[in-house]
């Protein structure tokens, strides 16, 4: 492959270079994932998400970005999920024109996240204006969808487990990830040393996606934090679905469900079909409320060999939920109080469809909102689990009257000792680990737990903070 023109003119040198690792987001926090590695005159950033969450969080996504982007050689995308692909649009129109570095499948999800999220900041942006509850005149995206869609152009593609040189000495090869279709965890090699980026890390033993693969070396190790201070839920997560489904439509009530489009709404799918088939939940209808759901449905479906599901399952899966691809038929589902399931995006319910049904259902005292994961700080989902009495959408107060569960045990993240194992594959213990992409008191928890049980060197980062690494 010919070299992006960002490379020409830097000098190649067999020297020792000097590698410095900044940590640019997800540090003291589970979202904006962004780590800069300096290769002697080269960088390469790791991952390139959106700050999601508390508002001082979303707040940092309007600063100026942290390194001049068209200072940047090369990126690297563990997944697609927005908290770590999101503001690739916002770094690609202020001068970025170099590799964005991916997997297939995450190509491939990029390509419905992307743009959807351009749309829904201008949507927001335009509804924001229109209603006038924006202290901003006027409310602007931070990127459009066309803009989104144009940075695809820069995505390229490259195999699990086939390594490749981003330039002379400097190779890259993805490992299966295990978190959602995709994802990888990213080993780098530059010289002797090995870099290994986490990435978000999936469980062993999940019923649809692949098990994280082993580690084979890390020199240095950027491990992800989410979970690091709890177990998950050891009940099966059909049996819990079953009891509040038919808890919910015993007292007529709807039971909604704000859903991550991409993973957490396929693996629903599949547990409600299996549900369904053994008629261990009442024959209500079932309602895929997010366009981009069916399409990430769709591409998981066309990807077999990278999931467990086998093609019959896939087809079962699709066809469980009616899709609901109209605005108008979005809002007749509102209309309709009979009981039923509805899964709309988004997952934390900051936005998309799932709030206008809020707006309607959390309310309702007959109906259950279920939420499927984690709910980072500052996030609707997470004020509803910590009992708020009323979530502001829109500019509006709504009242909650709705019964408000959690089903934790449906999380893709590796909790404490899922990670502690999946560290343990590691032949030999890394110079360094850094610990990132969690809450203070998860990563402090994590680290314990490394220290203690592995006796390891860990560090967790300050926010901006730089280390220098060793190529020696």
């Amino acid at each position: 492959m010919a070299r992006p023109d960002c490379f020409l003119g830097r000098t190649q040198t067999s020297e020792r270079r000097h590698m410095k690792l900044k940590f640019l987001g997800a540090a003291g926090t589970v979202t904006g994932s962004k780590y800069l590695l300096e290769i002697g005159d080269r960088r390469v950033l790791i991952d390139c998400g959106l700050f999601q969450g508390l508002k001082e969080l979303r707040l940092r996504n309007w600063d100026r970005f942290p390194v001049t982007p068209n200072m940047i050689d090369a990126v690297i995308l563990t997944h697609a999920h927005l908290d770590h692909s999101g503001c690739l649009p916002l770094l690609i129109r202020k001068g970025y024109r170099g590799p964005v570095y991916c997997t297939a499948a995450t190509k491939d999800l990029c390509s419905i996240l992307l743009p959807d999220s351009g749309h829904l900041q201008e949507r927001d942006a335009e509804y924001a204006n229109r209603h006038g509850f924006s202290k901003h005149k006027p409310a602007m995206p931070l990127y459009t969808e066309a803009e989104a869609v144009a940075s695809l152009k820069q995505l390229i593609p490259r195999d699990f487990d086939k390594p490749f040189d981003i330039w002379p000495g400097v190779g890259v090869c993805f490992r299966p990830a295990g978190h959602i279709l995709g994802a990888a965890f990213v080993e780098m090699t530059i010289g002797s040393k090995t870099i290994v980026f986490s990435g978000d890390l999936g469980r062993p033993g999940s019923r649809t996606m692949v098990d994280p693969a082993a580690l084979r070396k890390a020199d240095y190790l950027v491990v992800e934090s989410t979970y690091g201070d709890r177990l998950h839920d050891p009940e099966d997560p059909e049996d819990r679905l079953a009891e509040i489904i038919r808890k919910t439509a015993g007292r007529g009530g709807v039971v909604l469900v704000p859903t991550f489009a991409v993973g957490r709404a396929q693996s629903l799918l599949y547990h409600l079909q299996r549900l369904k088939a053994s008629r261990r939940i009442p024959d209500v209808p079932v309602f895929l409320d997010s366009p981009m759901a069916v399409n990430a449905s769709d591409i998981f479906c066309s990807r077999l060999g990278e999931h467990r599901l086998q093609p019959e399952q896939c087809r079962a899966l699709c066809g469980v939920a009616k899709y609901v691809n109209s605005v108008e038929e979005s809002k007749a589902l509102d209309r309709d109080r009979m009981p039923k399931i509805i899964l709309a995006a988004s997952g934390m319910a900051t936005g998309g469809r799932v709030l206008h049904h809020l707006k309607v259902f959390a309310s309702d005292p007959r109906s259950t909102i279920l939420f499927a994961g984690f709910q980072a700080p500052g996030t609707r989902g997470a004020a509803m689990l910590a009992g708020a009495e009323t979530i502001k959408i829109h500019g509006e107060h709504i009242r909650v009257r709705a019964e408000v569960a959690n089903m934790g045990m449906l999380s893709a993240h590796a909790d404490r000792n899922e990670i502690l194992s999946w560290l343990r594959s590691l032949p030999a213990p890394p110079t360094r680990t850094f610990i990132t992409h969690g809450e203070p008191k998860a990563a402090a928890a994590l680290q314990e737990a490394i220290e203690n049980e592995l006796g390891w060197s860990c560090h967790i980062p300050r926010d901006q903070e730089q280390v220098e690494l060793s190529e020696q």
